[in-house]
């Protein structure tokens, strides 16, 4: 177990690893050559320019500027200089919305913390309780917990205090935030500039028609139920295979770019390859020649392939984007169910078309719950099976467990340097190296299941990453980390005290998770800003495969918020910060820090670096305020089984109050602002109409939408489309090849007149 200079060796390893990341950050920046990996959004944004030098070859590649080295820190103000509604403009409202869980955090527990650190912790410590026990093992952090005070001592009550004010202060907190949120995301959508979502719905499971083909039936269908604002429509087609032979024709490209690259700096040496898998084996040939030869086969089959989804029936789907005259159209159908028989024709909000996941569309209806049902059942063995390695880093990642199982490092394990770097340091890193490969695990489930835009993939990605962090690395560290290593003593000691012991043992895990912050908060955040892999494969790339400024752009790659990823982490740390502020308070601070220092980096990188694949409108922010209620619900369900092992009279009584009022207020927020990110205001929809009509009365919405939701293999070689009805068309008839009768209510209505 981590004593207090063990978690002094921990705190000053993170410091100077974080210290030597933001300098390696600060002077490398500054360099001319690595200026696209610091700044590419200024980059894609035509406002900046590669650093210009004459000269010196020299200065092509280090600023020999002796003043901008003095200043090498002065990211960090500018960083916190743009206001929000600039960032807003800048980087958009979703990345925006992402510093605002930064700043949630700071409003939560800067109060949270001053008042523990004044209140409990001077109480905490002079219980004296675990200096005269010999239950368990502890360490001298432990003695600023709870567990140092005596059962049934009437010092809890300042804990139970404290833990309705904790509360009531979160609760505060995340209401404001909401609403804040939810105000900034209705004034953006107001502000917006025209795009193609804000007419566009996806119909999905459209039901088939013997007389009609799908085109022609989702034409009829929305002419006849929404005659007055249906403008057009593209149907879905199964272009995945398309997809692979375009992508692989594409990968050839850039290796037979990369060979003439090679060929025009040494004219003297034609290039070759191998035939087999990577060039690695099979007969050698000219390279040139070999990539030109296979780029012009893949031609013909991506043009016989391209012909064939074109007419092969099968190819369509019954999902298509129809797109509205009106955004005010548009959101009476998104909004509402279309057929009596509610699983048909089933409409939501399109997403933007570079927020899209065209591959799923492909994916049949009645797949998606089976899809579902299977990665629920996948993601629950997973989570079950996690626990093995966990556990068994638990068990070594303290000096008893790897004296048990390595014996002869009993010699240098008892080195005092030795054991505080282990104790103080091997835990956090353990636990991180084992998650590093998770997210991507959990992303392709949420693929397997079927969502058809990144930024649902993206949430629901992060759902499952919370949930497993919430099982596994909280509940799974406590349980084998605390429990196991006071296995022995709770098997020999009377059964009335073992709550006791487990109650008085789970507050002394937070030395465990003190170094988990210090190494994924503190130094990961750190690293984060060297973005020393982007680094690496921009230079690779750029000596190797650039000869243009457009294939220097190309190479440029910017990343994105990793919000699967970076979000649940973040909501560790409010778990940890909840559930720790009453039982052992001195962690607080440490997630303090984490907070600040995230909060200046990941604006910074917003700032400068993030180029966002999509705009969701902080549709998120529901997802935010549930996992801190949830953190918050799992703190005091926590508190009162740790009460109820401490012989606190009516403890349950007094708390069971606490998670009852959170769910209520939970239940408020969710009435009074989640319909902000799910629906759209006809008010404000008409709103924006009249504008736009008043403001651009001659805009041809037809052509500006036409080719909007087209599949990105089609574009400049797209296929035939179903004639749209021309807007001037007067006539009162509903064209229509159907000449069976259909049992839905609306098919009976073939032949009815409507007005256009």
């Amino acid at each position: 177990m981590a004593t207090l200079q063990d978690i002094a060796v921990s705190a000053a390893i993170n410091i100077l690893s974080a210290l030597g990341f933001l300098v390696a950050f600060a002077l490398i920046r500054l360099q001319p050559f690595n200026d696209r990996v610091y700044f590419p959004k200024w980059y894609l944004k035509g406002i900046r320019g590669s650093p210009t030098s004459s000269g010196a070859f020299v200065k092509k590649f280090v600023n020999l500027d002796a003043k901008t080295y003095i200043k090498f820190l002065n990211w960090m103000p500018a960083a916190l200089r743009m206001p929000e509604p600039e960032l807003i403009d800048h980087a958009g409202l979703d990345s925006a919305a992402y510093i605002r869980i930064y700043v949630l955090g700071l409003k939560i527990f800067v109060p949270i913390t001053a008042l523990a650190l004044i209140v409990l912790v001077p109480v905490n410590y002079t219980g004296n309780t675990l200096g005269k026990t010999r239950e368990v093992t502890f360490s001298d952090i432990d003695k600023l917990s709870i567990s140092n005070i005596p059962s049934g001592s009437p010092k809890f009550w300042a804990h139970m205090v404290m833990s309705y004010v904790f509360s009531f202060w979160t609760c505060f907190v995340l209401y404001h935030e909401y609403k804040t949120v939810a105000t900034k995301r209705l004034a953006f959508l107001a502000s917006e500039k025209r795009r193609p979502d804000q007419f566009t719905v996806l119909v999905r499971n459209v039901p088939p028609d013997p007389d009609e083909s799908v085109s022609e039936h989702i034409e009829h269908f929305f002419c006849v139920n929404h005659p007055d604002h249906y403008l057009t429509h593209q149907v879905v087609y199964n272009a995945n295979k398309l997809a692979a032979v375009v992508a692989k024709k594409k990968s050839w490209n850039n290796w037979l770019v990369y060979y003439q690259t090679r060929y025009e700096r040494n004219p003297k040496s034609r290039p070759t390859t191998k035939t087999g898998f990577l060039g690695l084996w099979g007969a050698k040939v000219d390279a040139i020649n070999y990539y030109i030869e296979e780029i012009e086969k893949m031609s013909q089959e991506e043009k016989q392939e391209r012909e064939k989804v074109v007419s092969d029936p099968d190819a369509i789907m019954p999902a298509a984007f129809v797109s509205f005259r009106t955004r005010w159209g548009a959101a009476v159908c998104a909004q509402t169910q279309q057929s009596s028989n509610p699983i048909l024709w089933l409409t939501e909000w399109a997403s933007e078309p570079r927020d899209i996941y065209w591959r799923n569309l492909a994916i049949p209806y009645v797949e998606l719950n089976v899809r579902k049902l299977l990665m629920a059942v996948a993601f629950f063995f997973l989570t079950f099976f996690f626990m093995i390695p966990i556990a068994f880093v638990q068990s070594l990642a303290n000096i008893e467990g790897i004296m048990k199982v390595l014996p002869f490092l009993k010699p240098v394990l008892e080195m005092k340097s030795v054991k505080s770097v282990i104790q103080g340091f091997l835990p956090g890193i353990a636990l991180k190296i084992f998650l590093a490969i998770l997210p991507m695990i959990l992303m392709l489930m949420s693929k397997i299941e079927g969502f058809t835009s990144l930024s649902s993939l993206d949430r629901r990605s992060a759902a499952k990453y919370h949930l497993f962090i919430l099982i596994n690395v909280f509940l799974g560290s406590i349980i084998t980390g605390t429990a196991l290593q006071q296995l022995e003593k709770l098997m020999n000691e009377p059964s009335t005290e073992f709550t006791k012991t487990v109650g008085r043992s789970i507050p002394m895990k937070a030395t465990f998770f003190i170094t988990y912050i210090m190494v994924d908060g503190w130094s990961g955040v750190a690293a984060e800003i060297v973005r020393l892999v982007p680094l690496i494969l921009f230079h690779l790339k750029n000596t190797f495969l650039v000869k243009t400024e457009e294939d220097r752009e190309q190479a440029m790659d910017p990343g994105s918020l990793n919000f699967a990823t970076n979000e649940p982490r973040t909501q560790l740390y409010f778990l940890l910060g909840l559930v720790y502020c009453v039982v052992t308070p001195i962690l607080l601070p440490f997630i303090l820090i984490f907070f600040s220092f995230a909060y200046l980096v990941f604006r910074h990188q917003i700032i400068n670096v993030y180029d966002q694949k999509y705009e969701s409108a902080a549709a998120f922010w529901p997802q935010v305020h549930l996992r801190v209620i949830i953190g918050l619900i799992i703190s005091q369900i926590l508190l009162m089984g740790l009460f109820s092992t401490l012989g606190v009279a009516k403890s349950t009584f007094i708390l069971v109050a606490q998670p009852v009022l959170t769910i209520w207020f939970h239940r408020v927020c969710k009435g009074r602002f989640e319909s902000a990110f799910v629906k759209f205001p006809l008010q404000e929809a008409m709103v924006k109409d009249t504008v736009e009509k008043a403001t651009e009365p001659n805009l041809n919405l037809m052509n500006y939408l036409k080719d909007a939701y087209v599949h990105p293999v089609f574009k400049g070689g797209q296929p035939q489309k179903h004639e749209d009805l021309d807007e001037e068309d007067s006539s009162p008839l509903v064209p229509t090849k159907r000449t069976s009768q259909m049992g839905s209510k609306h098919d009976s209505d073939v032949s009815s007149e409507v007005k256009n």
